[in-house]
């Protein structure tokens, strides 16, 4: 072996130990955020002990003792001993600022749980797949909607109604929907974003369209619990004209978050998107800010993560049924090839900086 090939071989070596300490740190930090140890711990001003930290967080101290050696390892939370040799721990407000749910759009840790929440379900299915090809149905991920809706509390409460709204059209939006409009999600989920814009805008009509019974039945709630009346949902395909024939022409606003690129029939359901808007419609697709080559994307910092999602979710419930199979990083040129293949006159591409992992296509009919 020469010089330049042992080089290298160390160099992937080491690299193949971050990937497995970083792999065990973002389970680890999933546990954190979801049994509320970091948020305890942001509250804690000064070092404390394992045990100290577990009473206040009201967990096991022999479990909370091992997690943080974990985080103190790992460069998560400060570690130290004092003069007496005890080990204490300390968050950093550095740190808390990315660990914490008050963090608004800043909180990285509640993406921790994906890896893990996909691994446990269907893992072994898409193993299976890689041999014959086929897609998973939305009914193998029984828990991915509620985590979804987590991550979409995480950033439209902080984002939809104050920024993202406000930044179409300079503000014409806005005024349109206090005046009263006819607006749909679709791919609506469990209603986050549909139900935040009708509270926003009491004097406007808002209809949640999507394909999961369940994920409509927590939307029902959802709005219920905020004794809204001007909100309504349907199930249905987004590819299916025949499913929304009645609603042809309806609506002067459509939004899709991240929902295009899950559709099994991405092509259709944008002209379907297009036949339901009234003649000066808007339709707002926000998606993942990337390209359409792995080449291009080569760059981005979170790609490996954002690929491994659409392995495990995105590309198999797209691939069901005989469907395309987009994936969740489908990418700019292919968004807007497929926008413009489907009827749209004029699509705008606009970065968003209180998003910036995302890209809005604003699109008239």
């Amino acid at each position: 072996m020469n010089d330049d090939a042992r080089t290298k071989r160390e160099a992937f070596s080491r690299r193949m130990t971050d990937i497995l300490n970083h792999a065990a740190l973002n389970l680890a930090i999933a546990v954190g955020y979801r049994t509320g140890l970091f948020e305890t711990l942001s509250r804690l001003e000064v070092p404390q002990t394992p045990l100290q930290i577990a009473e206040a967080a009201g967990c096991s101290e022999r479990y909370v003792r091992e997690w943080l050696a974990v985080m103190g390892t790992g460069g998560i939370v400060d570690i130290s001993a004092d003069a007496n040799g005890q080990i204490r721990y300390h968050l950093p407000p550095e740190h808390a600022a990315f660990l914490t749910r008050g963090a608004g759009g800043d909180n990285l840790a509640v993406y921790t749980q994906e890896i893990p929440l996909l691994t446990t379900q269907v893992l072994e299915d898409i193993v299976a797949a890689f041999a014959t090809g086929e897609g998973l149905p939305y009914e193998k991920y029984p828990r991915f909607q509620a985590f979804m809706s987590e991550l979409a509390d995480n950033k439209h409460e902080t984002l939809l109604v104050g920024d993202f709204l406000p930044s179409i059209e300079d503000g014409a939006l806005v005024a349109r929907l206090q005046t009263g409009i006819r607006v749909c999600d679709l791919g609506c989920g469990q209603g986050v974003a549909l139900v935040l814009m009708a509270e926003a805008f009491p004097a406007s009509r808002f209809t949640g369209i999507d394909i999961s019974g369940p994920a409509l039945a927590e939307a029902l709630r959802r709005a219920a619990g905020r004794k809204l009346e001007n909100v309504d949902f349907l199930e249905a395909d987004a590819a299916d004209p025949g499913a929304l024939a009645h609603l042809a022409g309806t609506f002067d606003y459509i939004t899709a978050f991240d929902a295009i690129h899950d559709q099994r029939q991405p092509l259709a359901a944008l002209r379907n998107v297009r036949r339901l808007l009234a003649p000066q419609g808007l339709f707002s697709m926000v998606d993942i800010d990337a390209h359409s080559s792995p080449v291009d994307n080569a760059g981005h910092p979170l790609a490996p993560f954002l690929y491994t999602v659409s392995l495990m979710h995105c590309m198999p419930v797209g691939l069901y049924r005989g469907g395309q199979g987009l994936g969740m990083m489908w990418g700019r040129e292919t968004a807007q090839a497929m926008l413009q293949k489907a009827g749209f006159s004029r699509v705008e591409v606009l970065t968003m900086d209180f998003d910036p992992f995302n890209i809005h296509f604003l699109c008239r009919r």
